[in-house]
């Protein structure tokens, strides 16, 4: 297999978002393919239709196009290896036919047992041992009680006969060979009674077709590996490279949960994280570079990914990394793509002070934000200005009190209302003139008139940008009020 030109594919089932699960499986299977010169496919898996979801195919797109995760055939893209939906292929015929195929073969069988059997069967055999199997009752069918039943339209499925005696050995790259005993496999449907094949078989009938040479997956598809090579086997095809890639948990070793909002792409875009920033982080939950260097963009992933290094632990879904690391990719856009990507939000929570410098804003919010959504939260007090503890005045590096600052604001306030050029050079001259002609100290004066116009100890820009932000009238009552409170 390693002399093969390497193909790889994502196969999701459109049944809603996609899970950061799906788009790591989908974007290591990217990396793969790209860092070995390969080519990367898409296809729908579609054989579950009570699953499906209404617009969850277009989501799939979406999703991968806006991640970068280009493929090279697919739905869209036909490469020659197509149908490249499941369903699409059902209709062709082609895995009944090899169904059939494996039946002759004796590698599977017809089963016609009815709900009520199976149902019965099961609570038998998890009342006396607790694990349900199969018990191979229609292999044992003749011919012609096959051919009857098939005549008369009985429902039916089609059973992988595995053997119940021996072992099966399969290797995965990262968890090297593992062996099962036989007894612990099921005869596994292959096709069930809608004709539509079962997720296992169209797998490892479609990665063959498509000559698929890595598979990718998550590990919790380990146990069902032996049942896929027992297929492959029967079929006398060549058994892929499994890359089985470890469980993402969340800081609690829990699954990751809708309720948090970190389960989907669409959550974590909603919440205010860089797509470029999802791909690095999602990328390194379960691998990491050779070197220090954690921020690599999808070409310099492409360039170093090697799936051999990936682990065999749980890889911790680590909100508090996440955001520093959307915080570096933040610090590197421009100003303006910055605003654009904020200006929606901050035009909606602005709508009813069209006078604020919105861009301006946004500048200076930009190093101080870990996500888009922080910037609103961060420039509120522009919006309204926030109930605070007057002990916030204190500093002692400042050698600032609410005492002080009560004297340094009944100074500058009248110093203020002289400025008719209400811009920020305008503001800083005329408070700094007069800080000199009085020999104040700087801190001493702009700490508590900052905190006084903004009602917070940290904020984004200092003094005079506020000041200027807010416009002479809402700035200068900003500081009668806040004098009025120290009086009181």
């Amino acid at each position: 297999m390693e002399n093969k030109k390497i193909r790889t594919r994502f196969a999701p089932s459109p049944t809603g978002r996609m899970h950061v699960g799906n788009l790591r499986t989908a974007l290591y299977a990217y990396l793969i393919a790209k860092h070995g010169g390969g080519d990367f496919l898409l296809r729908i898996e579609d054989t579950d239709q009570v699953r499906q979801m209404e617009g969850a195919l277009e989501i799939i797109y979406r999703t991968m196009d806006f991640a970068g995760l280009k493929h090279d055939e697919g739905p869209d893209k036909d490469g020659g290896y197509g149908p490249y939906v499941q369903s699409d292929r059902q209709k062709a015929g082609i895995y009944l036919k090899y169904a059939k195929e494996l039946v002759e073969k004796g590698e599977a069988y017809y089963c016609f047992c009815d709900e009520e059997r199976l149902e019965k069967m099961k609570a038998e055999q998890e009342a006396e041992k607790g694990v349900y199997r199969y018990d191979k009752h229609c292999l044992h069918l003749s011919k012609e009680e096959i051919e009857n039943n098939l005549k008369a339209g009985k429902p039916y499925v089609i059973r992988q006969n595995n053997p119940s005696e021996g072992t099966t050995t399969f290797s995965d790259v990262i968890f090297g060979d593992i062996t099962v005993p036989n007894s612990e496999l099921e005869d596994m449907i292959l096709i069930k009674s809608d004709g539509y094949p079962t997720y296992n078989f169209a797998n490892v009938v479609d990665d063959h077709l498509m000559e698929i040479s890595h598979v990718v997956r998550g590990n919790e598809y380990l146990s069902s590996s032996p049942k896929y090579n027992r297929l492959y086997q029967a079929f006398g095809w060549e058994v892929p490279t499994y890359v089985h890639v470890p469980l993402i948990t969340d800081e609690n070793h829990q699954k990751l949960s809708k309720r948090l909002g970190h389960s989907s792409y669409e959550d974590l875009l909603e919440k205010g994280f860089l797509n470029e920033a999802i791909i690095n982080f999602v990328a390194l939950l379960g691998w990491s570079p050779k070197d220090e260097n954690e921020i690599l963009s999808l070409p310099e992933l492409v360039e170093q990914f090697d799936y051999h290094q990936i682990k065999k632990s749980p890889a911790v879904f680590d909100m508090q990394k996440f955001r520093w690391l959307n915080s570096e990719y933040i610090k590197k856009l421009s100003d303006e793509e910055f605003y654009q990507k904020v200006e929606p939000m901050l035009k909606q929570y602005f709508a009813g002070q069209p006078e604020l410098d919105l861009p301006f804003m946004a500048a200076l919010a930009k190093t101080r934000v870990e996500t888009l959504n922080d910037t609103t939260d961060l420039l509120a007090f522009f919006k309204e200005m926030p109930e605070f503890d007057p002990s916030i005045y204190t500093h002692k590096k400042m050698k600032t009190n609410p005492e002080v600052a009560l004297d340094m604001l009944e100074k500058i306030e009248p110093v203020l209302e002289t400025i008719a050029d209400w811009s920020q050079e305008n503001i800083h001259d005329t408070v700094m003139a007069y800080l000199q002609e009085n020999e104040i100290k700087t801190g001493m004066m702009l700490w508590p008139l900052r905190i006084a116009v903004s009602g917070q100890e940290s904020t984004p820009g200092g003094a005079f940008e506020i000041l200027k932000i807010l416009g002479k009238k809402e700035a200068i009552q900003r500081v009668k009020n806040s004098i009025a409170r120290l009086r009181n």
